[in-house]
């Protein structure tokens, strides 16, 4: 299975790179385009024995959601996953991404992590403190809801955007004080490092990962055939890994490097079982007051209306069939 990694450092990286991957990426009808993370779901399907398609799949690795949103709003990828976040950055200008299914899970693994040494204990304690987050994702959300939570604002901690690799660099070399991160990155920086979670996700994050497909995909008949197709063994892939911990727990070892018993004390410790399910009203009111909160604090220029984003093209595809 052929994986394109794209890591990118600054809009104009992301933008160079994506120029750069354009042709091989060109839409093609009998080639769907996914985009994954490392570790994500290309080995998720893999493991699960679901990786043998009709059609051909191209996939491309990405650092993080953001990435991803950009990716198709750039017209590069058909289909891919991230928080409820990052489209919330290009909902208000003309766009090529469309929400097509909702995928709950964890949020125990969204965690903010301080070294282990450090005398940090509690969230009240991040006053004033060097802290860094992944812009335009969970971990910029999360950051803003903590320090809610103690009374305190970006303006009170000394907030610091950067890549989950960078982030992982500056916490390793005492650049940081707290790391709000999630995934691959956390999960080393607690193997390696003995990082300390200091707070998870839970109450503070919906769970709601989004599907989002390129609109062009969605009208093309086999594309988005594909899709549909592509969605259906996501879910039944989660529900193997479900039933199955310790196979799911040394595939992604396998592909990421860290050990498995990170995998598995991550599945012991999970807030929810993953499931995906078609769109709903719910789902579509929580990104909202996600965007509401970054307009408040000027994190995207202006209120906007996430609805714009969303379809339910797929819904009857995607019903469960118990």
């Amino acid at each position: 299975m052929s994986v394109t990694s794209f890591s990118r450092r600054g809009l104009l990286a992301a933008g160079a790179a994506l120029a750069a991957c354009a042709p091989r990426g060109a839409a093609s009808a009998d080639v769907l385009r996914v985009a994954t993370y490392k570790g994500g779901v290309h080995h998720l399907l893999q493991a699960a024995g679901l990786d043998q398609t009709p059609y051909k799949v191209q996939w491309a690795e990405f650092a993080g959601g953001n990435l991803i949103t950009e990716a198709i709003d750039a017209r590069a990828i058909d289909i891919g996953s991230m928080s409820e976040i990052p489209p919330v950055f290009v909902a208000g200008r003309p766009t090529h991404l469309r929400l097509v299914a909702v995928q709950k899970g964890d949020v125990n693994s969204q965690v903010t992590l301080v070294p282990k040494d450090s005398p940090i204990r509690t969230p009240a304690d991040l006053k004033g403190k060097r802290i860094g987050y992944v812009r335009a994702t969970t971990a910029q959300y999360f950051l803003v809801r903590l320090l809610a939570e103690q009374g305190l604002t970006l303006a009170d901690v000394s907030p610091i955007a950067l890549s989950p690799q960078d982030g992982l660099s500056a916490f390793s070399q005492g650049s940081l004080d707290a790391w709000v991160i999630y995934g691959v990155q956390g999960n080393l920086a607690r193997s390696q490092l003995g990082a300390r979670v200091l707070t998870t996700g839970l109450g503070r994050l919906s769970g709601n990962y989004l599907h989002a497909a390129l609109d062009e995909a969605l009208l093309d008949p086999p594309r988005r055939a594909a899709i549909v197709d592509h969605l259906q063994r996501v879910r039944r892939a989660y529900d193997w890994a479900d039933a199955n911990p310790s196979l799911w727990a040394a595939a992604q070892s396998k592909a990421t490097g860290v050990p498995v018993a990170v995998y598995e004390q991550q599945h012991r410790e999970r807030s929810a079982r993953t499931e995906l399910a078609p769109v709903n009203e719910e789902a579509i009111a929580s990104q909202q007051t996600v965007a509401d909160v970054f307009a408040q604090i000027g994190a995207i220029p202006a209120k906007v209306d996430v609805s714009k984003l969303w379809t339910q093209d797929l819904n009857t595809d995607l019903a469960p069939k118990y």
